[in-house]
């Protein structure tokens, strides 16, 4: 399965803009109605005391506690609206928005309103034992940096979007490592090892498709650790020394290869002694031998000839 056959279902919900108004007004307005109730309940407290005006006495207290209830609901009302944060508001159960703005805001104080951070944050997965492509086990860790988006998603959409992003992080990590090999046989293949930033392209893209569910943006998504498991470490390392001496084995053939060809060339051209085939060739070998060996090579004197 392929990253681009992960697809979300449709969401039930989105993030909306909630109805709220600035809170400064507010503030003055349930202080005003706090001190007014204040006042009437005590004017009216005096009134009855005097003995006189009952009747006026107790419609200034009943005001009274009306006011101060009504600015104390209208108090209730108030959010602090931090940088990087936001406020889900609800109204009996039902989404009725989400507040973005910062600073001191009002809605309806009946409503309920829950605190989600919008700032960024990282997430480090442990370090996960896989089979690559090629069976051989590996081990492998990444860190996503991600944030939420849709912020009526990560509430209402999944139980728990951290524990979301972290499940869907660790299972789009051990889905890429084992699609690719660690270290591929073919030059063409991809490899865990030799095309890292192609991986992670591949592997951010993933993410982001299992993370869409949650209104949770991918920001980046890199590999912290990546090497072949213990138990086969000391065999792939042999393996790998194996293969860097065939590398620069063929490499340093080439190169002797074309210094014969090169010195063969020099002295036909500039005449500086004829050679038949036969001793040609016994100047190829001996070239080879010098620029190929791993050995200092020892000077030989021939006082004879080749044919004796």
């Amino acid at each position: 399965m392929s990253a681009t056959d992960l697809s979300a279902p449709e969401p039930a919900i989105r993030e909306r803009a909630a109805h709220s108004v600035h809170g400064g007004l507010a503030l003055l307005a349930g202080l005003t109605g706090m001190l007014a109730g204040s006042g009437a309940i005590y004017a009216g407290a005096a009134f009855l005391a005097d003995g006189k005006g009952g009747g006026l006495g107790g419609g200034l207290i009943a005001t009274g506690i009306v006011l101060a209830l009504a600015g104390i609901v209208s108090l209730c009302g108030l959010n602090t609206v931090a940088p990087g944060e936001a406020r889900v508001v609800q109204l009996f159960g039902r989404y009725r928005g989400t507040i973005r703005e910062d600073g001191l805001r009002w809605v309806n104080p009946f409503t309920s309103r829950e605190k989600i951070s919008t700032r960024v944050r990282n997430h480090e997965t442990a370090v996960l034992k896989v089979n690559d492509a090629y069976g051989n086990p590996i081990e492998v860790a990444s860190v996503v940096v991600w944030k939420v988006r849709d912020t009526a998603r990560a509430l209402f959409e999944v139980d728990d979007f951290e524990e979301f992003v972290a499940t869907q992080t660790e299972a789009a990590v051990r889905h890429i490592a084992m699609e690719y090999p660690y270290d591929a046989h073919g030059e063409a293949e991809l490899s865990l090892r030799a095309n890292a930033d192609e991986i992670t392209e591949k592997l951010a893209v993933e993410l982001h498709d299992r993370a869409e569910a949650a209104g949770v943006q991918i920001v980046e998504s890199r590999f912290t650790h990546l090497a072949y498991a213990p138990e086969i470490a000391s065999a792939m390392l042999q393996r790998q020394q194996a293969g860097a001496v065939v590398a620069a084995r063929q490499q340093i053939v080439e190169g002797a290869v074309g210094m014969v060809e090169q010195a063969l060339a020099r002295i036909a051209e500039q005449d500086i002694v004829e050679l038949d085939e036969e001793r040609k060739a016994t100047m190829v070998s001996n070239l080879l031998v010098v620029l190929c060996g791993d050995r200092t090579p020892q000077p030989v004197i021939n006082t004879g000839s080749l044919y004796q």
